[in-house]
């Protein structure tokens, strides 16, 4: 396996920032094999910007593992698909510590998590150990092996995947694990015209993916990364944002309230979702688009006993209650 180190990836920070004009054309790239679902995308690629990550609830078919390809692949990084099974140890994920007996030392032999862009497919059917594994990658970008920490490639995204109507033989992600990943999102099924041009080019000889073209490099996500801080926000959107958040707190819709890790997360996730519509200011609308995919998987509704599908789904609606409420800034 081919290793990837921070340093060969970072590349200098000094280049010239790339114009917003080009994450307009990177979805549009994407959506040539992933029909009909520009705005999924754009939050994929806000999520990206973010340094945050992204959970797919989502029947299986409805073209998870396409965009993840897709979207790698226009960003000019590498890709890996890591398939969670109940006897998946975290070892498998991370990487293992090997004696070499020629010289008489240990040698790090990296795991899959070793890459820019990761798909962890159905990852509720893996044990806790081993889901508990990518906590450390997802929130400080390093892994621990043998006590040794070793850096992962930048920029790194990790798309995870689970099955909301399959419950045999999966461990439920735990609140404190949902709160890593920056969005939680669904696909759906696509509508009739984007379903016929993917019936079309099922037929092909060559999977569409592979003609995905590189829009940007890694050095170009780095420096747009790097400019998420400095998209301008108003007071007035700052606290329409605190708002929004007091209120999840003292709604009795919710045993449990956003944290204060989780209206950062708004936060940093609307400024990035303002570059991809090429701005460099927030307006109320970058903040209404992001409450749902970033605030239902960190609630606990009043009268649900767990974290499931169909408790993010009331909190979803309780969500959009108080967003009809909270008067937005001119």
């Amino acid at each position: 396996m081919t290793s990837i180190t921070p340093e060969s990836t970072v590349g200098s920070l000094e280049a010239t920032v790339p114009s917003l004009d080009l994450l307009g054309e990177l979805v549009a790239e994407v959506e040539t094999v992933f029909h009909g679902k520009a705005e999924v995308v754009r939050l994929a690629l806000a999520s990206l910007l973010a340094r945050g990550h992204i959970l797919f609830e989502d029947v299986p078919g409805v073209g998870k593992t396409t965009l993840a390809h897709a979207l790698a692949r226009s960003l000019g990084l590498e890709f890996r698909r890591i398939q969670f099974t109940s006897d998946l140890l975290p070892s498998d994920v991370l990487g293992v510590s090997v004696y070499n007996p020629k010289d008489s030392t240990f040698e790090v032999r990296e795991g899959p998590i070793f890459t820019h862009v990761v798909l962890a497919d159905e990852i509720n059917r893996a044990p806790p150990r081993t889901q508990s594994g990518l906590l450390q990658a997802m929130q400080e970008g390093t892994v621990s092996i043998d006590d040794e920490t070793h850096e992962l490639p930048r920029p790194f995204l990790v798309l995870a995947t689970q099955n909301p109507l399959e419950h045999h033989g999966t461990y439920p992600l735990p609140e404190s694990q949902l709160d890593r990943f920056l969005m939680r999102l669904t696909i759906g099924y696509p509508d009739a015209e984007a379903e016929r041009r993917i019936l079309v080019e099922s037929a092909a000889t060559t999977p569409p993916v592979d003609e995905v073209r590189a829009i940007l490099d890694a050095d170009q996500v780095l420096a747009l990364q790097a400019r998420v801080e400095d998209v301008r926000a108003d007071d007035a959107i700052v606290d329409y944002l605190m708002e929004i958040v007091g209120r999840t707190r003292n709604s009795p819709g919710f045993r449990l309230g956003v944290s204060p890790r989780g209206s950062i997360a708004l936060f940093r996730a609307a400024r990035a979702y303002a570059l991809t519509q090429g701005r460099d200011y927030l307006v109320p609308d970058d903040v209404r688009e992001l409450v749902v995919p970033c605030l239902a998987h960190r609630l606990l509704p009043t009268g649900s006993a767990g974290s499931g599908f169909e408790a993010h789904e009331v909190s979803a609606d309780r969500l959009r209650d108080i967003l009809s409420e909270v008067e937005v800034p001119v």
